[in-house]
């Protein structure tokens, strides 16, 4: 009995050892396969902990920043557009898309205005966009209004507006999205202003601006300044492909100077639009600029040119 009482024995212990010898190999073949997995991470901690605690850190001292790239007489060029554009007298000035709605008008019927002034105005001139507005605003502007006229009326009401038979199909469009999604208003986003028919970046962020009062970036526009991002340009204006005077400015771009520039006067960026569009409808003309009333022409490099 004491036999078999230890052959039962040596068996389940034999059985135990197994068991625990398979779970030795097993966690043995997990470790080994582990290893250089785990080497490879410490590895990389070590490596960022070394260049975040080098000789200058241990000494209280960091690396001298580079100083931040500016273009040349940026500021003093800026200040003598401000200058030019203190009569505030220009078309954007009197019939610009923050003069096309309707002030009194519930908020919501305001917003919808002011996008669909936006629509109207791209590829077309302050004075065409005003008066589609004024002829719109007298058929009552309102998102149920829009969506019971039928397309050739509202394409009658907004011509000659620059492509006109697409921003009747656009602004038709937009206005059931806002209708069903958004109950009659404007969306509150950048992003979602963009996924509009008819809407893109710029119009997005001059909504975000006039309609919701928040200042989300730069409207770039045929007038604002243009950046020339392959060179180091010795001044902010450069000539615009083509040989006109300088034109409009590329914001779809990460380009680090690009970045640079429109840090430089991000406190501006409200004003900056209409500041520039004004600059480019009395005095930066796309035809025959007057470069002779310019303040700037001693160091605008299009007024030799003209």
């Amino acid at each position: 009995m004491c036999a078999a009482v230890s052959a039962g024995g040596g068996r389940a212990a034999a059985r135990r050892l197994g068991r625990a010898g398979g779970e030795a190999g097993v966690s043995r073949v997990h470790s080994t396969a582990g290893i250089p997995r785990r080497s490879r991470r410490r590895k990389s901690i070590a490596i960022a902990y070394e260049s975040a605690q080098g000789d200058g850190a241990e000494q209280g001292t960091s690396e001298p920043q580079r100083p931040r790239w500016e273009p040349r007489d940026w500021r003093q060029q800026l200040e003598r557009i401000q200058e030019m554009r203190r009569n505030r007298d220009a078309p954007v000035d009197e019939m610009g898309v923050e003069k096309c709605y309707d002030s009194s008008a519930p908020p919501q019927v305001m917003r919808y205005q002011v996008l669909l002034s936006l629509m109207l105005s791209s590829q077309t001139k302050d004075q065409v966009t005003s008066a589609a507005m004024l002829r719109l605003r007298q058929h009552g502007l309102t998102v149920d209004s829009i969506l019971q006229m039928d397309d050739a009326t509202l394409g009658r009401i907004i011509y000659p507006v620059g492509f006109w038979r697409n921003k009747v199909k656009y602004i038709k469009q937009t206005t059931a999205i806002l209708k069903q999604k958004y109950g009659g208003d404007i969306p509150r986003t950048v992003e979602e202003l963009v996924q509009l028919p008819g809407v893109g970046p710029k119009m997005a962020h001059l909504a975000m601006n006039i309609a919701w009062d928040s200042v989300s970036g730069i409207e770039s526009s045929t007038f604002v300044l243009r950046v020339s991002l392959p060179s180091c340009f010795t001044c902010l204006f450069l000539p615009a492909r083509g040989g006109g005077p300088c034109r409009a400015l590329y914001l779809v771009c990460c380009d680090r100077q690009l970045l640079a520039v429109l840090s430089l006067f991000r406190d501006l960026w409200r004003e900056i639009n209409w500041l520039l569009v004004g600059f480019g409808q009395q005095t930066c003309l796309p035809v025959n600029p007057r470069c002779n009333e310019c303040l700037n022409q001693d160091i605008c490099p299009a007024a030799k040119r003209h």
